[in-house]
């Protein structure tokens, strides 16, 4: 069901979003043994998948509602394919740019991890949130509430997509909450064209729907990111 992620660089996946995530510097390129920086996997200049704003315009637009919403409907943090690792601890492992150390129990140590939100150099896991791009609130509200338990969990632990959960700093991620990219946007100036990416990719990805207004923020942005491009497969 799921893809461990931190064996992505053996081969370039279907499930990476742009032609860029075949370059030698992936951006989990087997990120335990890695030390370079991460690069932007959501902008290509050289074609693959969609333009933004053609993925954008292929989001179907409908009205929200968070009724019945509770975010212990979906099950976070599993270890899904037994190794000792739950899900946060393996997007560390897959993310990091400076390796943590594993211990038992799948205990890490040191690493180094880079925020794309706010451009900063994070040295401390318990100073990041695994935040899934699109917030779990939102997902329920455009389509999620109709799932079943066991689907919402998938969403919520989704390591068969290198983009639809990400390591960042503590302080943008508990700003950004669940709100849409018509409310928030990243604070650094060079994560915009990734981030609105990123949501896209994991909107078509679990076919969510979106609002009138974060359609056309989304819209909006798209018209100054000609370089991004949205690759994606449909989650099973």
């Amino acid at each position: 069901m799921y893809l461990v992620r931190r064996l992505a660089a053996l081969s370039c996946p279907l499930l990476l979003f742009t032609a860029a995530a075949c370059a030698p510097a992936a951006p989990h390129q087997d990120a335990k043994a890695s030390s370079a920086p991460r690069p932007s996997p959501s902008i290509s200049k050289n074609g693959g998948g969609l333009p933004l704003a053609q993925a954008v315009g292929r989001l179907k637009v409908g009205a929200e509602s968070r009724t019945g919403y509770e975010r212990d409907k979906f099950h976070l943090w599993i270890d899904a394919d037994h190794d000792g690792c739950d899900t946060r601890k393996e997007v560390l492992i897959a993310e990091a740019v400076k390796k943590p150390r594993e211990g038992k129990n799948c205990r890490l140590t040191g690493g180094t991890w880079r925020s794309y939100y706010d451009d900063k150099t994070v040295a401390d896991a318990r100073k990041l949130d695994i935040d899934h791009v699109v917030p779990l609130a939102e997902a329920w509200d455009s389509g999620a509430s109709k799932w079943t338990p066991e689907r919402r969990e998938q969403y919520a632990n989704d390591l068969g997509a290198d983009r639809s959960l990400v390591a960042v700093s503590l302080g943008p991620n508990r700003t950004k909450g669940d709100k849409d990219p018509a409310e928030w946007m990243p604070p650094a100036k060079d994560a915009t064209c990734m981030y609105a990416t990123d949501w896209v990719t994991a909107k078509l990805r679990w076919k969510l729907t979106t609002d009138h207004a974060e359609a056309k923020a989304l819209d909006r942005i798209a018209a100054n990111c000609l370089d991004s491009r949205v690759k994606y497969t449909p989650a099973p």
